[in-house]
């Protein structure tokens, strides 16, 4: 068995502290100024909200979330449902914030974006080790441990210190988010709800296509016009999109059934009255408790505002749909952190500071939560003296960590999501074939935590 924890660098200059700095306020700087909150540390959080915004974030909560409202699964058979497991075992604030403000979602975790981000920034301004300062900020004292956490939208300012002061190697990929229409504005009459395979409660409404429908909606979709891109966006060199955010229409792009294996898969989906099954599916997933707002499942997109009224009005259901808003594209950035980060998340060249989020090269909002974490527990037992600690490739947060600071990498890094690939292998095999496999895994990765939980909880 590895041990749990790894060596703390000798470093002179560093003096023991009983404070860190946190920089951003998303959802991994949220989660680790709370856990070194709660271990006895004192945090100074900056957070450059509500004086500044990014082109994403439009609110002044804490961990806005920008993307999708959906946590994904819930279900132990799949790697993220297994990561929310084990953040629930160690008392994570991001997933008490998700379990008291979920919407119904079948199988999913999702929220009520407001509510989630009210829930957090109410826990974050109300502990009482947590001080909030409302500034920007565009470099760091070296000497003090801190947490860099500034997202994937990090400034211009930021971006170039990370690089420039502390050598860092700046990657960029884009990222889009789905449009949000009203759900009164949705017609009923074609559109159903259900689950596919009536698995859990039929929390999606679906909007069937028939072979035409779908085709007269496909050349619609490939030949629309996309939005012109930020300044800051057309400076990159090249437009690189990261698999699992990547726009309705560049994935369309690559041929004409490419959808109907992505987000407008027909399969396990019938109509519950009429029994009649379809050529395509666009299914649509609740934004917020009360239901009045839904997404388009996997629509991100980058077309115009008038081009996804135009186009999105095509899907059956959807004719006369009021959008309460528009997908979006932004630049995203992340590190080159297998040559730069331990699996503490710390630096290799400067143990006192430390990244989290998704600019580490997690995605995902749950694994950006894990980054926090860890990196959190490990600042705070920095700042007390204590040791770093190896959360083990056993367990789902720490296969991201090994991932981010030196697993799987050829030479060029790319953003993980959490999967069982990264988790380490049983070592024997398992009767029953993929399902019972990851069931496995499951299990030795929560008995690993569990295990683990007294010591990471000091």
């Amino acid at each position: 068995m590895k041990n749990v924890v790894i060596e703390l660098k000798k470093n002179k200059m560093n003096e023991i502290t009983n404070h860190i700095n946190v920089i951003g306020a998303g959802l991994a700087g949220c989660e680790a100024a709370y856990q070194a909150a709660q271990r006895g540390v004192s945090v100074t959080l900056y957070e450059m909200k509500p004086h500044k915004y990014t082109p994403a974030h439009n609110n002044a909560y804490f961990a806005e979330l920008v993307c999708s409202n959906s946590l994904r699964s819930d279900e132990l058979s799949n790697a993220i449902g297994v990561l929310k497991a084990e953040l629930r075992t160690l008392d994570s604030l991001i997933l008490s914030a998700a379990d008291n403000t979920r919407v119904p979602a079948g199988s999913a975790l999702a929220v009520d974006r407001e509510l989630f981000s009210k829930f957090i920034t109410d826990k974050i301004k109300n502990h009482p080790n947590i001080t909030v300062v409302e500034k920007e900020v565009c470099e760091i004292t070296p000497n003090e441990i801190t947490i860099i956490a500034t997202g994937p939208l990090t400034s211009d300012k930021m971006s170039a210190y990370i690089s420039d002061n502390l050598n860092l190697k700046g990657l960029h990929f884009f990222d889009a988010a789905a449009p949000i229409v009203d759900f009164e504005s949705i017609d009923m009459s074609k559109a159903f709800f259900a689950s596919r395979y009536n698995k859990g409660d039929a929390d999606y409404i679906n909007c069937p296509m028939t072979e035409d429908e779908y085709r007269d909606f496909y050349n619609a979709l490939i030949n629309a016009q996309e939005a012109e891109l930020h300044k800051f966006d057309k400076d990159s060199q090249k437009l690189t999109v990261f698999e699992g955010c990547m726009p309705v229409e560049v994935m369309a792009r690559r041929g004409f059934e490419t959808l109907l294996f992505g987000p407008l898969k027909p399969v396990g989906i019938e109509n519950p009255i009429t029994k009649e099954t379809y050529f395509a599916v666009v299914q649509l997933r609740k934004e917020n408790k009360n239901g009045s707002m839904y997404n388009i499942v996997g629509f991100q997109t980058h077309l115009t505002f008038g081009e996804q009224k135009r186009v999105f009005s095509k899907i059956p259901g959807l004719e006369n749909a009021t959008f309460l808003r528009y997908g979006v594209m932004h630049r995203n950035t992340y590190i080159d952190s297998p040559k730069y980060l331990t699996c503490s998340y710390s630096m290799k060249e400067n143990d006192n500071v430390y990244f989290a989020g998704q600019m580490t090269g997690v995605e995902g909002y749950i694994e950006s939560a894990s980054s926090g974490f860890v990196a959190g527990v490990n600042a705070a037992r920095k700042a007390r003296g204590i040791e770093q600690l190896d959360f083990t490739d056993e367990t789902v947060i720490g296969a991201l960590a090994h991932y981010v600071s030196n697993g799987a990498y050829s030479g060029n890094f790319q953003p993980m999501n959490a999967n069982f690939g990264i988790v380490a292998p049983l070592g024997y095999r398992v009767k029953g074939g993929k399902k019972a496999r990851n069931e496995e895994i499951a299990k030795r990765a929560i008995q690993k935590i569990e295990s683990l939980r007294g010591e990471i909880l000091k």
